[in-house]
């Protein structure tokens, strides 16, 4: 009965809220006692009968189909996706900031129920981890190692970033993260520590045991497969530890990875300082500016396997850095396209973004390694939008010690990616899935990804269209790709681009427009303290998309 009443007064609140019944203009107060006062004339409560009485019935049909009744925030949700779809279909896309963002916010925090960490004298013993990949990469394999450590009821050693993969980056743990803050934030989740202690060591008979599991493993796999060994060896390693937990976890050790990624793996003041200084300039030129993650760079345009109009050379060349990955199948460069597998070139880059509505004034940061192609590929880009800035070009000098560091690079386009006002990805890869779900998981800001499959056909007939079509069908093909709240589908996509369980819902009653057009202004050292606002999703992802490159 509990329930009924709680749906019962929702559909009351939801009904008094209404445009229709009352001129949409008054506070909620006054709405609701105008039902009260409305309600105590006999005519109108016939009609307050009907209508209520309807809405059980239909609640009592749905509760005999689906097995139980609608719960007030289910019901409340449904509305409020509703009203936001249909909103959204009929209303002209935002380019700058989604008309309804501020219904959502990060919520993370440790359920009451979530159990203290186990201190490190009563472990079940030492996990330790060898990351893999480039810095986006081995960001999600530590947030996992995390989880991990938490399942296996052990204490986890700092883990061990990867110094042999292409990137070649020597980069330890501590040169990248701030490793007291990674910690001390988590000690109550998980004990960590930076090494296995000596006595430990020298009691030991044998090396720390080494072994990798499977992709995506689940945990009860770890606890039939993986606990077993770690205690009665006391040490273990998992390397190569990228993607190596499911992606569908309880809700608790959901919000466990979202405090890991989003709170607890604070770059290093350094890196940090340099981030926010490039974001300072970007912001003394221009109120708001977008960044764009081409990721056109050689390795990612030989792993897609893509062809891009560069002939023979291009295809020979991408061909020999391929050979990188063994397990790649050969593919169709023109069936890779129409999937929407390729990533677009940033002529095309450029392109959507005018036809979204970017004007050829936008200052625009361009995060990216090495442009397959140099400068003259990039020309178109800058055409379009001559305020083109990279870090190389905003911070020279304060870029030069890291200049040996390719992930300290990276961290620099990461933060600037996250402070912008619009983030445009270019591919499936994992600086895009991170960067999009932090983005979400922090309120939201406006992240946009081509939907690659239309536009590839799009961009073949462009030649046949005036400008003024071609634009038209961009936002049309865009829609539902542009970063707003009601994008997700629960069940799919992978959970680090879609933190589902991390994000919470205010009351569609909420309204806070007063602060609606205010700009951030996030001080230097307090980038890395990531607020508590955001939502929540998860899904199953494919191999191919795994290995992405950064």
């Amino acid at each position: 009965m509990g329930v009924v009443a709680e749906v019962w007064r929702s559909s009351v609140r939801l009904l008094t809220n209404s445009p229709q019944l009352n001129g949409g203009s008054h506070h909620h107060k006054s709405a609701l006692w105008k039902w009260r006062s409305f309600s105590s004339h006999p005519k109108r409560t016939v009609m307050w009968t009907w209508v209520c009485g309807f809405m059980l019935f239909s609640l009592g049909v749905i509760s005999l189909l689906t097995g139980h009744v609608v719960s007030h925030l289910e019901w409340y949700s449904q509305q409020l996706s509703k009203h936001s779809l249909d909103m959204s279909r009929r209303e002209p896309i935002d380019v700058w900031k989604s008309k309804y963002s501020k219904f959502f916010y990060g919520c993370s925090e440790r359920g009451r129920n979530f159990p203290p960490a186990a201190q490190e004298h009563s472990s079940n013993g030492y996990l330790l981890i060898a990351a893999s990949g480039g810095l986006n990469q081995q960001r999600t394999g530590i947030t996992d190692a995390v989880v991990v450590a938490r399942i296996l009821n052990a204490t986890l050693v700092v883990p061990e970033l990867d110094h042999h993969s292409y990137w070649k980056d020597d980069s330890d743990f501590n040169d990248i993260f701030d490793v007291n803050w990674f910690i001390s934030s988590l000690a109550k989740d998980v004990t960590i520590v930076k090494r296995v202690p000596d006595r430990v060591m020298r009691s030991m008979e044998k090396p720390p045991y080494t072994m990798r599991v499977p992709r995506k493993s689940t945990p009860e796999y770890y606890l039939d497969q993986v606990l077993p060994i770690l205690l009665r060896r006391h040490v273990l390693q998992l390397t190569k530890f990228d993607y190596r937990l499911a992606n569908d976890l309880d809700e608790d050790m959901q919000k466990l990875r979202c405090r890991v990624n989003y709170h607890a793996l604070r770059f290093t003041k350094r890196i940090q300082s340099v981030g926010m200084k490039v974001v300072k300039r970007m912001r003394k030129m221009a109120k708001r500016f977008i960044a764009v993650h081409l990721r056109f760079e050689p390795d990612m345009l030989a792993f897609s396997g893509c062809d891009f109009g560069g002939g023979e050379k291009e295809r020979a060349e991408l061909a020999e850095i391929r050979k990188r990955w063994d397990t790649l199948p050969d593919l169709d460069p023109l069936e890779e396209r129409k999937r929407g597998k390729c990533p677009l070139t940033p002529h095309e880059v450029g392109l959507m973004l005018r036809a979204l509505g970017f004007a050829n004034d936008t200052y625009i940061y361009v995060a990216s390694g090495e442009i397959y192609g140099g400068e003259k590929t990039l020309r178109p880009l800058r055409e379009l939008f001559p305020n083109f800035y990279t870090k190389e070009m905003l911070a020279n000098d304060e870029l030069k010690p890291l200049l040996p560091y390719s992930s300290r690079l990276a961290a620099i386009d990461y933060i600037v990616s996250d402070e912008s006002d619009v983030f445009i990805t270019n591919n499936n890869g994992n600086m895009a899935k991170i960067l999009a779900g932090r983005r979400r998981y922090m309120g939201h800001k406006r992240t946009i990804r081509p939907n690659a499959k239309k536009l590839s056909a799009l961009f073949m007939d462009r030649e046949k269209m005036e400008w003024q079509t071609f634009a038209k069908k961009v936002k049309s093909c865009q829609r539902g790709f542009m970063g707003d709240p009601d994008e997700f589908k629960p069940g799919r996509g992978e959970f680090h681009e879609y933190p589902q369980s991390c994000i919470c819902q205010r009351p569609f009653s909420y309204d806070k427009t007063s602060t609606d057009d205010e700009e951030d202004d996030i001080p230097e050292e307090n980038h890395n303290n990531t607020s508590t606002r955001h939502e929540h999703l998860s899904s199953a992802d494919h191999e191919r998309d795994e290995v992405f490159p950064d």
